[in-house]
């Protein structure tokens, strides 16, 4: 369980500046306090988990928010190279997408997505699952603290 007086670090990979602003929203709503940090395609993403270029002073994230259908290098590719990579394998890794397709549930847990979850379209109902991921993964789940 995550103690209030310490920030949880979440990474947002997420191209459409709404779901980013709803996300945001919900997780200001919920009880714990977070810094999120935002990227809009898989190559910044890998930047900022890489700590290359502009991202070299960023913290590791403790979870990372990861939608599926991403410009310049796709979410499964993201994925992929996080699950592959011994010092990011542990970092926890929600997809948030829009996706439906069995095919892509399948495959993202083959490549070791922690957890699959579909984003509803209708706006209340959004903010009810980011507020879900907040409670379950921010409150309830145990997270390998930054640097492990």
């Amino acid at each position: 369980m995550v103690t209030n007086n310490t920030p949880v670090d979440i990474l947002l990979v997420e191209d459409n500046p709404g779901d980013e602003r709803l996300t945001r929203e919900a997780l200001k709503e919920g009880k714990v306090f977070s810094n999120l940090y935002w990227v809009k395609d898989g190559v910044e993403a890998m930047e900022f988990l890489r700590r290359d270029g502009k991202y070299s002073g960023v913290p590791r994230p403790d979870i990372i928010l990861l939608d599926l259908n991403l410009p310049k290098k796709d979410g499964r590719e993201v994925l992929q190279e996080i699950k592959n990579d011994e010092h990011l394998r542990r970092i926890p890794v929600v997809v948030l997408t829009t996706s439906k397709a069995e095919e892509d549930v399948i495959r993202t847990y083959n490549l070791h997505a922690n957890c699959y979850v579909t984003k509803p379209v209708d706006l209340e109902k959004f903010i009810v699952v980011v507020k879900s991921i907040d409670m379950f993964w921010l409150t309830v789940a145990t997270l390998p603290r930054n640097g492990h």
